[in-house]
């Protein structure tokens, strides 16, 4: 027992070199651009725990909603604690296939990219969450390239995360982390409805 505990204890301290040694080489620290993207459940809840977590180190926080319409969501009404330190702009019409009118949807996804690049602009803000942007993108409701140069253009120490299903290549180039959340079994597929305080 003695010689399995010395060899893991030997095995980790050089682990722990190891590791040390690579987080000492980096020394960047910059606004990231972060894509949660994929079939899978769980990017606007991974780009909110971003938002508690900025909260939680004392800087502002704001999420603007492309496409999300009139669900009365439990992270709108937990985040509505914080008062001024979260901005929450929901400006969806609801998902496409909802409102089945295109001029309406664009004309939504514009005035929603318009705050967009007002909150950009705010120097108070740490970190924008841009909910369901990827799927604006995909229906050609904004313009990718005009939307890639302002993410690109955008204040050097500012956060943004971008989330939707299939993230165009251009945003995935642009961005500097990019994250695709895979779908293995999901409860809808058996049936199960969408229920409160976990799709909303």
């Amino acid at each position: 027992m003695t010689g399995d505990a010395e060899r893991h204890r030997a095995k980790m301290e050089k682990r722990k070199a190891a590791q040390d040694a690579e987080v000492a080489e980096k020394t960047i620290e910059k606004g990231l651009l972060i894509v949660n993207t994929g079939p899978g459940k769980g990017k606007t809840t991974a780009a909110l725990g971003l938002m508690l977590r900025m909260l939680g180190r004392g800087r502002r926080v704001a999420c603007v909603q492309f496409i999300k319409g009139g669900w009365d969501t439990g992270e709108k009404h937990a985040f509505e604690s914080f008062g001024d330190r979260v901005a929450w702009h929901t400006l969806g019409e609801g998902f496409t296939w909802e409102t089945q009118d295109r001029a309406r949807d664009v004309a939504a996804c514009e005035h929603a990219w318009a705050k967009a690049v007002e909150l950009m602009a705010d120097p108070s803000l740490g970190l924008l969450v841009l909910d369901e942007l990827n799927i604006a993108l995909r229906y050609d409701y904004l313009d990718l390239e005009s939307v890639v140069a302002a993410l690109r253009a955008r204040r050097p120490d500012l956060h943004v995360v971008v989330t939707g299903r299939n993230a165009k290549p251009p945003l995935i180039e642009a961005a500097d982390l990019v994250t695709e959340m895979g779908s293995v079994k999901h409860h809808f597929s058996a049936g199960v409805k969408a229920q409160e305080g976990i799709e909303f």
